[in-house]
């Protein structure tokens, strides 16, 4: 067994569930799961020189989920630490484990494929520092693969582990904050807040959360677990998903509506006129709000946000530093920033994670909208809603995204290729211009067709991935069609 192959970069994803479709052998089993958590805690008491150590693990919602943490926590107990079971909780709260003064846990391990099909699994881990690289997950995976013990799933191993119910005791530290901030032991009254947790782990933030504050949450959709995802993708990216949330929000004539995936490191809104502000829009949202608290601020996002975006940025105050996809890498950046004297108070991916130096720089869905709802209890006094702030922001008139599969056994070093052949192809194209300073794959400026592209290669697919932006009528197919004549050069590229 190769458990190398079940990285995801600072994750593990895996099958964990036999599916008939597309035949894929199971390879994350409760016992390899288990194997992988008893490799964290060697790994952990290697780097913080502790023998006995308190690890935390929680799961989202997903069918797999229940028998892979109780193994895994078992298997602990018995290699003498203390484990503690916290049920279904979002992938948050599990880091926070370990900043609980009572808890005071060690380490962290969270069960979840984020939004991934029910029958994927995988695992997150954190320490005290926050979550782990790449490199620290190598490094776990190899002691796994090292010290692998077969048939550890015996009667005597899933018995006595503590249970803890640290979602709720995380629900009031964020409750907490909101009553602080607003001054106000029902800030949220008079308001009608549909939440929609697509049968995730996210049922606990209106019913522990919104509804004591004074929120009139009837209606809300999929707040009961259910890890077959019955009801649509739990990802605020999908469109399908957030049309679901669109239209309760028209229908029940509510305030606002609110959108989690399965484990609760994203979210999104929608607005009372139903308008979605996800992805681009969400961050130029967060940013005005981080931008009135903290000028001046860096404001690190992925490689494939929009012009329109920096623009929005630099108008109120701000510098936006654009990087590297990945969640790990926006929040390693912003953290690098800090120490230089950059002051970066916000990292943020245009999936959804987002990331505030004031939390940990942890992605949490569910501290993003409690910063949100702040915000909103001031400006619904004025009758406003979120749009009203980003109402300067301007979205592109088109967009798409091209994913082109590598036919190369060695996709990395082929894709490498194809980006240093387009940066000198560049040079002799008289209305593309390379956008400077740029950390991931080529960026492009393009007068025929009034947009950009950017060519990178995918984080973890063999695929090369072009994001393309217009502010012109079919702009996006006018640039496409360059690259494509590009591209039909490279025999290793499946076009």
């Amino acid at each position: 067994m190769n458990l190398l192959e079940l990285q995801n970069g600072s994750d593990i994803r895996g099958i964990a569930l036999k599916d008939e479709k597309d035949k894929k052998e199971v390879n994350l089993t409760p016992e390899t799961a288990a194997n992988i958590a008893g490799a964290f805690a060697e790994f952990l008491k290697e780097k913080i020189k502790k023998e006995k150590l308190t690890i935390t693990l929680g799961r989202d919602s997903r069918i797999t989920g229940k028998a892979i943490l109780e193994i895994s926590a078992a298997y602990l107990k018995s290699l003498n630490h203390e484990a503690l079971d916290c049920e279904i909780a979002s992938t948050p709260s599990i880091f926070m484990t370990t900043q609980d003064k009572e808890i005071d846990a060690d380490g962290g391990i969270m069960i979840t494929a984020s939004h991934l099909p029910y029958e994927r699994n995988g695992m997150k881990f954190f320490t005290k520092e926050g979550s782990l690289n790449k490199e620290d997950i190598k490094k776990i995976l190899e002691i796994a693969e090292k010290n692998y013990k077969k048939n550890i799933i015996e009667e005597n191993l899933s018995k006595n582990v503590k249970k803890v119910n640290y979602i709720k005791r995380y629900s009031d530290i964020l409750a907490e904050k909101i009553v602080r901030e607003t001054e106000d032991e029902k800030p949220l009254s008079g308001m009608k807040i549909i939440v929609d947790a697509g049968n995730g782990a996210g049922g606990f933030f209106p019913v522990n959360i919104l509804e004591p504050l004074g929120a009139d949450i009837e209606g809300s959709l999929y707040l009961e677990p259910d890890g077959f995802f019955p009801n649509h993708e739990p990802n605020p990216e999908n469109i399908e998903a957030v049309k679901d949330l669109q239209n309760k929000v028209l229908e029940e004539k509510a305030d606002l509506g609110i959108i989690f995936d399965t484990d609760v490191d994203r979210a999104a809104v929608v607005d009372s006129e139903g308008r979605v502000i996800n992805r681009n829009r969400l961050i130029a949202l967060i940013s005005k709000i981080i931008l009135k608290e903290h000028p001046n601020s860096y404001i690190v996002t992925d490689s494939i946000t929009s012009k329109g975006l920096k623009k929005f940025i630099e108008e109120n105050g701000g510098i936006h530093h654009r990087y590297k996809r990945g969640y790990k890498n926006v929040i390693d950046e912003a953290i690098r920033l800090n120490k230089l004297g950059k002051e970066s108070w916000l990292a943020i991916e245009t999936s959804g994670h987002c990331a505030l130096k004031e939390n940990y720089f942890l992605d949490d869905g569910a501290y993003l909208i409690v910063k949100l709802l702040i915000e909103f209890s001031k400006i619904k006094n004025e009758n406003k809603n979120f749009s009203d702030l980003i109402k300067d922001y301007k979205d592109p008139l088109e967009e798409k995204e091209i994913r082109i599969k590598i036919l190369e056994k060695d996709f990395k070093s082929y894709g490498q290729e194809v980006i240093k052949d387009l940066e000198n192809f560049i040079k002799i194209q008289d209305d593309w211009t390379k956008v400077e300073p740029n950390y991931e794959g080529v960026r492009v400026n393009c007068e025929e067709g009034e947009g950009w592209f950017l060519l990178r290669l995918s984080l973890h697919d063999p695929k090369i991935v072009i994001n393309i932006e217009s502010d012109k009528e079919d702009g996006t197919n006018v640039i496409e069609e360059r690259i494509m004549r590009f591209l039909h050069n490279f025999k290793g590229l499946d076009l």
